[in-house]
């Protein structure tokens, strides 16, 4: 990585969906114009032929389509482009574009206009060569010695080497253990070509050796060829380098000592023109291509190389000089002189980024202007430390894992889904229940701020939803390019789906080489699932939704709905989903009630939701503000506990069919062993049916892998359906009780844990977890009950679902209490909330109290002895004053139990002895050996009324004894 940057001077982008390589780019005076300086040469694999003369644009021009002087397309794809006197009556530079199968040659000459835009350039052909073989590339130079013209000399892809001396072909020669063509080169000092062959080593042929070998009419091998008239071809030196070849460059620096440069896959090489090796680099990273050139220090040779980390590198021998970051990667560079800048440095990408950049910084003429002295003012800076203050105070109290983005994403990534469903549905399924499946296309908008390398999209719906192609590799992407990407998103399962959001997420590779990650989400609409239907009066399930404004036509809040309903009714309005049954909402003409009613009671969460949604933004299009919406009760936890035991109840079945199957598995093999033994014995004998018994064990295998596969699809779907009831429960709650944002997401982590059911993790183990959590945290009677250290043990599959259902209704009875949910310790005491008439609490069973026994137990170990025993007491306080309570709330009761004293009193012992086992079993054996003066302080503090159950006490001690168990049997389940 360099700090410095590659200072742009011009840059343009090359057609589109072209591609180039090495031999593609070319600098000089193409069109003779005698001024000194280059012109830019560039062909594509496209045949499109192209010649710039850059300059820098003016402040007041808009546009650079004078750069531009020439843009032919050719029949046939560009390999390699060249300059030189390629004509022999002439000594001026002509272009030669090599084609797979043909050779042209081309003299570029321009006619000066009248007025600044009006000069005109031309490309006329001289002569072209038709190749018998395919061309691989060329190299050029004054072959034998010849002054003043320029030789070509083309390889082929079969190894043949083709010379032409300008407009007639000299020979031809194949080279020898020839199989795949390498770099070529001309060394103008020793007359010799330098390749390299595909056994990784460099072959010097001199063109002596060349002219007077075997003529290459027809390949020949190696015994042939000796036969034949003339010499065999043999390399005048050999050098191997171990690997794969680049590029060969051969500058012509010095005419008393040549350099040959091979540019490797992990080395730069520099030999002599004898083969010797003058030194050699080792390079950290992967070249793209490279350029020696002429150094200003005698001995010495300067070489631009370019890799792949956008990274261009000058090296002086085996110094580097300097380091400067590019904006691609190229695979072609030169240096060249133009107008007002010389020595630039010309870089051509594969996808056609052209760019002229000079190493360096541009000097700085900003100067920072002189501050005004004035006058602090203290009240105002006062302000400001306090308003920072307060916001250093906000951001130390957050409890964030991950750290915030300071700056803006590179990638900015932009959902739209459309308004209108396809007119051609891209759905595999195309009809479910009678019904035909829609699709809604889905375009993603990625914009880049800065260079993105390697992008890769991944498009993630939760089933039965799918896409038509959830996996995307696109084009790196320059700086302030923009790439609309488009999919459709269809139902693929014959289930409703939980959630209709999606997530995309684009990683990349910054220009520094660092990966990340952008994210955004996109909600599907609700026609996606549903089609609009008739509305029925009656239904199992129901769910009212209170609001505090009038009434509103539903037709107005569901126009997308409304449009196809037959019936005219703007106060009903059903959903019939197509994988799902039909959901009704009737509002009230009277009152400012929406009811939402179904036959499927997780079916019901869609189209709530989608009200509720459309509800707000409906009356936030009105200006109203203070429209809220609320639930006044009763929770449905009955309807959702059947939800629950169903999903239950498949996976208890999965583990049996699990079980069935390792033992009918195991049974299988036993039988195998049996068998392949009586085989192998010299002996034979009865088989003792055993070969019955092996296939009746094996359908068993195929019946019972047959069920478990059945069995699975079917918890998918549960899985899904519990989903669906899970967020309507959590909906339910929110509007009930007015959850912020901040406590409906710690409600949905609390009941949502999972996206997918695991046969090592549950969605029944995970949610009693984090609900018990809860009870024991956060919405526990007081802070005083807070557990200190929580246990974490292994989670696995309850024996049933009684725990689970018993901890949601806890939930919900302390939420109902005031209960606040938060993940930090401070102000958990639950508030004062005035309970809605329509809604009753849920009783809070004594085993509650069994199972939060052993956790204080746990605690205990870490307080001291004389804090437990002070607990204890503050406990019995408790049932002290909330005894009287029930006295005071209760006089009936009272008048009762004193008409009826005997059979009052009898209950009294009985409630008296639980309440002392109780305490008794809550205290540690320890103490109450220790500690027998302690324990008879607290029995004389106790209420006088229990003082006439004493005796009664040790005679109905069996009885007690009796409750004891019972609650502990109860406690076990």
């Amino acid at each position: 990585m360099s700090l410095f940057k590659a200072r742009d001077w011009w840059a343009s982008v090359l057609g589109e969906g072209e591609e180039f390589d090495q031999g593609c780019l070319c600098v000089g005076d193409v069109d003779n114009s005698g001024t000194g300086y280059d012109k830019i040469i560039v062909g594509s694999f496209m045949g499109m032929l192209r010649i710039f003369s850059p300059h820098p644009a003016k402040p007041d021009e808009l546009t650079e389509a004078d750069t531009q002087l020439l843009e032919v397309q050719m029949p046939d794809p560009i390999i390699q482009v060249e300059l030189g006197k390629f004509v022999s009556c002439s000594e001026s530079l002509h272009l030669a574009v090599l084609h797979p199968r043909k050779l042209s040659v081309y003299a570029v000459s321009g006619t000066a206009g009248n007025v600044e835009h009006g000069d005109q350039y031309q490309l006329r052909l001289v002569y072209e060569h038709n190749l018998q073989r395919t061309a691989c590339n060329m190299t050029y130079g004054p072959f034998g010695g010849v002054t003043g013209h320029h030789f070509i000399c083309i390889q082929s892809m079969d190894g043949m080497l083709m010379f032409f001396e300008q407009e007639s072909y000299a020979f031809g020669r194949f080279l020898p253990g020839f199989l795949l063509p390498g770099p070529l080169s001309y060394c103008i000092r020793t007359d010799s070509f330098i390749t390299v062959s595909s056994t990784r080593q460099v072959e010097c042929y001199r063109y002596e050796t060349l002219a007077v070998a075997t003529d290459a009419d027809t390949k020949q091998d190696s015994n042939q060829q000796s036969k034949s008239s003339g010499k065999r071809l043999t390399a005048d030196w050999t050098l191997v380098l171990g690997e794969e070849a680049l590029d060969i460059c051969v500058p012509n620096t010095s005419p008393a000592m040549s350099s040959i440069f091979v540019l490797g896959e992990r080395n730069l090489f520099c030999l002599k023109d004898n083969g010797q090796i003058r030194f050699m680099k080792k390079l950290e990273f992967n070249p793209s291509c490279f350029l020696p050139y002429a150094s200003v220090s005698e001995g010495s040779t300067n070489v631009l190389m370019c890799n792949h980390n956008n990274m261009l590198l000058v090296y002086q021998d085996v110094t580097l000089k300097w380091a400067a970051q590019l904006s691609c990667v190229p695979v072609a560079v030169r240096v060249a002189n133009f107008l007002e800048l010389k020595g630039l440095v010309v870089t051509l990408s594969s996808d056609g980024h052209l760019q002229c950049s000079y190493m360096g910084t541009d000097p700085s003429f900003f100067t920072a202007p002189k501050v005004d002295a004035r006058e602090v003012n203290y009240d105002e800076i006062d302000a400001e430390m306090k308003m920072l203050q307060r916001v250093i105070r906000e951001a130390t109290k957050t409890q964030d894992i991950l750290p915030r983005a300071e700056t803006e994403e590179e990638l900015r990534l932009t959902a739209v889904v459309s308004s209108s469903l396809d007119e051609v549905s891209c759905a595999i399924i195309p009809e479910m229940n009678g019904m035909p499946v829609p699709s809604v296309t889905v375009k993603v908008k990625i914009k880049s701020r800065a260079v993105v390398q390697n992008p890769k999209m991944t498009v993630c719906v939760q089933p039965p939803l799918a896409v038509t192609q959830d996996q995307f590799v696109l084009d790196s992407m320059g700086s302030g390019s923009e790439l609309v990407v488009s999919f459709s998103a269809f139902l693929n399962g014959l289930y409703p789906p939980a959630d209709m959001s999606g997530d995309i997420a684009v990683s990349y590779s910054s220009a520094t080489g660092i990966p990340r990650v952008s994210q955004c989400k996109f909600s599907l609409p609700l026609r996606l699932v549903c089609y609009p239907s008739s509305a029925i009066k009656n239904a199992k399930y129901k769910i009212t939704v209170d609001t505090n404004k009038p009434p509103v036509n539903l037709n107005e809040v569901f126009p997308d709905f409304s449009e196809k309903s037959d019936n005219n009714d703007s106060s009903a309005l059903g959903f019939q989903l197509i994988t799902g049954s039909k959901v009704i909402v009737l509002a009230s003409k009277t009152s400012q009630r929406y009811r939402i009613q179904s036959e499927s009671f997780e079916d019901i969460w869609l189209v709530a939701k989608e009200l509720v949604q459309r509800f707000d933004q409906h009356f936030a299009s009105l200006g109203v503000k203070d429209f809220r919406n609320s639930f006044t009760g009763p929770i449905p936890l009955p309807e959702y506990f059947e939800t629950v035991d169903h999903h239950f109840e498949l996976r208890v079945n999965a583990q049996k069919y699990q079980d069935l199957l390792s033992e009918r598995a195991v049974q299988f093999r036993a039988i195998q062993r049996r068998l392949l033994t009586r085989f192998k014995d010299k002996t034979p004998g009865p088989l003792q049916n055993l070969d019955t018994l092996m296939e009746g064990t094996y359908r068993q295998v195929l019946a019972l892998a047959d069920a478990a596969e059945d069995n699975r699809e079917r918890l998918i779907q549960a899985f899904a359906r519990l989903r669906s009831a899970t967020h309507l429960l959590i909906l339910l709650l929110s509007l009930w009780q007015g959850l912020n944002s901040e406590q409906t997401t710690i409600l949905e982590a609390t009941l949502l844990p999972l996206l997918q059911d695991t046969p090592q993790l549950g969605w029944e183990e995970s949610v009693d977890a984090a609900v018990s959590h809860l009870l024991k945290t956060c919405l526990s009677r007081s802070p005083k009950d807070q557990a200190i250290s929580l246990s974490t043990g292994p989670l696995t599959i309850p024996k049933d679902t009684s725990r689970l259902k018993k901890h949601i209704m806890l939930l919900c009875d302390r939420l109902g209490k005031g209960g606040r949910l938060s993940l930090s310790s401070e102000a958990n005491v639950p508030t004062a909330v005035m309970m809605p008439a329509a809604c009753e609490t849920i009783p809070e069973p004594i085993i509650e109290q069994d199972e939060e026994a052993p956790l204080q137990q746990d605690a205990a170990k870490y307080i001291k002895k004389k804090q437990s025993s002070k607990r204890v007491k503050s406990k019995s306080d408790s049932s002290k004053e909330s005894s009287k309570e029930k006295k005071e709330k209760d006089p009936g009761k009272e008048s009762t139990k004193e008409t009826k004293k005997d059979s009052g009193k009898e209950k009294e012992a009985k409630v008296s002895t639980k309440e002392s086992r109780r305490e008794s079993t809550k205290e540690p054996k320890k103490e109450s050996t220790k500690e027998p003066s302690k324990e008879s302080s607290k029995d004389k503090e106790l209420p006088r009324e229990k003082e006439p159950s004493k005796e009664k006490t040790k005679v109905s001690r069996k009885s007690s004894v009796k409750a004891k168990e019972k609650k502990s049997e109860a406690g076990d389940g």
